[in-house]
């Protein structure tokens, strides 16, 4: 069996012709074309959801794997490393900014939101009230078990592993398991 890393570097080129190519596609195409391939699984479907993601967010490595149903909003505010994979039924809203980093591994139906609701304004209905943005932070080497939510202002530093469940609502130290609503330390991470 082939790896994805191996298939990437065997298509490299061809890769770069189409990242290009795609750069100059207007929004509303490169939307449709998502929305297309988005529930489809297979490699041309895939190639096409990376390409979108490379060409509209502010950053994306190499070697990113957009698994099916993945749910982007605000693109733009979006930094990927290389060797990530966000897995089925996602949903990542960087409208505050979310920069991930490189070898992080998000399994399938997790979110991470990078604003929140507040809810001052008594005078009308919480739903209404501003937005408050504030940027996620995910290092280098961490896994993202499945089913997690990670909330805006969340920093979880390198080589960390948020186990599957975890409500993220404050910082994740390095070397570390987190688990449990709201996320705690279980235990360092020893090499």
């Amino acid at each position: 069996m082939t790896s994805g890393r191996k298939l990437f570097k065997r298509f490299l080129p061809i890769i770069r012709i189409l990242e290009k190519l795609y750069k100059y596609l207007p929004h509303f195409l490169l939307r449709f074309m998502y929305d297309l391939s988005r529930s489809f699984e297979g490699s041309i479907a895939m190639m096409n959801r990376y390409l979108i993601v490379k060409a509209k967010s502010k950053r994306c490595g190499d070697n990113v794997y957009i698994g099916p149903n993945v749910s982007f909003k605000c693109l733009d505010g979006l930094e990927l490393g290389s060797n990530v994979s966000i897995h089925t039924n996602c949903y990542i809203d960087a409208a505050g900014g979310i920069v991930i980093g490189d070898n992080v591994s998000i399994a399938h139906n997790s979110s991470i939101v990078s604003f929140e609701h507040t809810w001052n304004d008594s005078d009308i209905a919480i739903k209404y009230n501003p937005l408050k943005y504030s940027s996620v932070s995910i290092g280098n080497d961490v896994w993202i078990g499945a089913g997690v939510r990670i909330l805006a202002g969340v920093s979880v530093a390198s080589r960390s592993i948020v186990a599957a469940g975890a409500v993220v609502t404050s910082d994740v130290l390095t070397n570390t398991i987190v688990g449990g609503v709201p996320a705690r330390h279980i235990k360092s991470l020893v090499n």
